[in-house]
């Protein structure tokens, strides 16, 4: 068994490269391999989001503060709300975030395959950052 304390992983700036807006990403849990799952909380402040990017395992969005908005390749843009569970699939296109307004955070959970869990691509546009 392992209990990692609250506090005890500190959280950072989402890098300007993969956000828009200010970003703070909390690690939660990275357990070493063979496991393959990672978790963090991120909180977004209003008008800040993620760059489109894709999973190769997918992931699993759990909202649990605020407002947010979350978008798929070729779909709307849809709100997102305290309790509500995003799941992306494999390879999905993709971004999420705040809200124009409100800030929202969110528990973000993904698997690595072939040591990476992510590939970032160009970032969202403020003219398709709309609802």
């Amino acid at each position: 068994m392992n209990i990692t304390c609250s506090g005890s992983q500190p959280s950072g700036k989402g890098p300007a490269d993969w956000f828009t807006g200010t970003v703070r990403v909390g690690p939660l849990f990275s357990p070493p391999e063979p496991a393959r799952v990672s978790g963090a909380l991120v909180t977004f402040e209003p008008g800040a989001r993620t760059a489109w990017h894709t999973h190769p395992l997918g992931q699993t969005l759990i909202v649990m503060t605020g407002i947010g908005w979350v978008q798929r390749e070729s779909g709307p843009v849809e709100e997102i709300r305290p309790g509500d569970v995003v799941g992306f699939e494999p390879g999905e296109k993709h971004w999420h975030g705040a809200s124009a307004t409100t800030a929202m955070s969110h528990m973000a959970i993904q698997e690595k395959l072939d040591g990476k869990n992510v590939e970032w691509l160009e970032k969202v546009s403020d003219e398709q950052f709309v609802k």
